[in-house]
Order: structure tokens, then sequence, then C-alpha cells
């Protein structure tokens, strides 16, 4: 009597074993699926990017400019960087500027999309959802960068891409030695910033809780943002940036606070 009871017991116990075995089994292959899917979402994103940075054409002759006198005077080179604009925005039509910081793996198009502020920061440039977005701006900045304060956001990404390379600047040497933003136009312009601050910030809006069309609200922000003091926060005292000046600021996470931003903060040297 006793055995064909535990007989019975068993039975449904290794049936049990057996449904939660298949079960478990089609979870593991599903999350390998999606983990595959997203490695290649991100493969081919960055393959994009890849082909976009190679679109190039013949440089065009210009004359002498203001700008480029100022840049002379200040002892500062352009990189040339020769974009074929038709090709760039055939791939996507709201890449409007392409972002480039020597010494970083910062080299991408700069994308606005013209009714969703936050469409970038999970879509590519194909459209695609997922890793590692884009570098953007919002409609709240125009895209001639001559807004007070034109915020360009971009993910924190693992292997240093998109505005993950933007915590080098957390080392001191390394800020010292990369101060420059170049900024490229397709009308041919080449706009030339100079960074003043890297700091740790809040999550706070940046273009929303500052009102920049005051020197009070402008020196407000400057303020925040030069006086932050943490090991990994540095500043330029020897730049002043003043009411009046165009600053762009590079946003990006920092791992593991959620509630707080890494930002670079550059001031326009050729207006």
């Amino acid at each position: 009597m006793n055995q064909k009871d535990e007989s019975g017991k068993k039975e449904p116990n290794r049936r049990l074993f057996i449904i939660l075995a298949v079960i478990f089994g089609i979870a593991l292959l599903v999350c390998l699926f999606l983990m595959g899917k997203d490695h290649l979402n991100r493969r081919q994103a960055e393959e994009n990017f890849d082909k976009l940075s190679e679109q190039t054409v013949e440089p065009a002759e210009t004359d002498g400019t203001e700008e480029n006198d100022i840049l002379s005077e200040l002892g500062i080179e352009v990189p040339e960087k020769h974009l074929d604009w038709d090709a760039i925005r055939e791939e996507n039509a709201d890449i409007y500027a392409w972002i480039y910081i020597p010494g970083t793996q910062v080299d991408y198009p700069v994308l606005q999309h013209p009714t969703e502020d936050d469409y970038y920061l999970d879509r590519n440039l194909d459209g695609s959802s997922g890793y590692p977005g884009c570098i953007y701006t919002q409609t709240i900045n125009g895209k001639e960068f001559r807004d007070p304060n034109t915020v360009l956001y971009g993910h924190n990404m693992g292997n240093g891409t998109m505005f993950g390379s933007l915590h080098d600047y957390a080392d001191n040497t390394f800020f010292e030695e990369h101060p420059y933003v170049y900024i490229y136009t397709p009308d041919g312009e080449v706009l030339v910033y100079e960074i003043f601050a890297a700091s740790t910030f809040t999550d706070d809006h940046l273009l929303y809780n500052y009102d920049y069309s005051t020197e009070d609200g402008f020196s407000d922000y400057v303020s925040e943002i030069t006086g932050v003091r943490d090991m990994n926060s540095h500043v330029r005292s020897d730049i002043s940036v003043e009411y009046g000046d165009f600053i762009l600021t590079l946003s990006t996470c920092i791992k593991n606070h959620p509630t707080e931003r890494w930002l670079v903060s550059a001031v326009l040297l050729n207006k």
C-alpha cells in the first residue's frame, strides 16, 4: 500500500519538474534571442554611424573670413571634415549638424525630431528602437546654435560610444588636454567651442529651469555648473563666460546615479 502511494506521488512531481524545465528552457531561449537581437541592433546602428562618417566630399575653396581670423588669432586649427550633406540627409532628414571632439569617440550627426523631443533617446538612425539611440537636441533649441544654451543629449554607452567617452573629462589631465568641440553645419560653417567645465549635476531640465534671456538667469546657470565641487568635476578659471555668449552643453547619464547627469560645457569662440 505504501509503495503504491509513494509511486503515485512521484509521478506528479516528475511531471511538474518536466513542465518547469520546459518553461525555463523556453524563457532562456527567449532571453537569448532578445539579447542577440539587441546586440545586432546596436552593431547595425554603429555601422550606420560609421557609414555616415565616411560620407565625404572634396573641400570647396573658401576665402578668409572673420571667424577664421578669430581662430587663427587664438592659434586654433579646425580639423577638416568634408561631409556629404546630401548623402547624410538621405540617411535621415532630421540630421542638421555634426559634432566632433578630438580624443574622444564623439564623432556623430546631430538630430532633432520635429515633434517628439526625446524621440532619438531610444531610436536609431534608421528609426529602429533601442540603444544606442542618437545625439540629439529638443525642439526648444533652434538648429542654428544661436540660443544662449544649446543642450545635446546622448547615452552613456558602456563601450564609450555616443556620449560615454565624455566621462574621460573626469580626469583633470584629459580635461586640460582636450579643450575643443567642433560643430559642422550644412552651410559649411564650423562652430568652435572651448570647454570650460565638466561637472556632475542634477537631472533638472536645463532649458526649462533657467531663464537664459536675462543676465541673472544666465549667470545663475553658469555659476551653478562651475560651482560644483567634487573629485570628478573640473573648471577652467581662465575662461570667461558672460551674458551674451553661446553655450553648448553635452549631457549624459552617470552609471548607478539616476538622479544625476554628467555635463560637459563649452563656450562658442567664433561667434
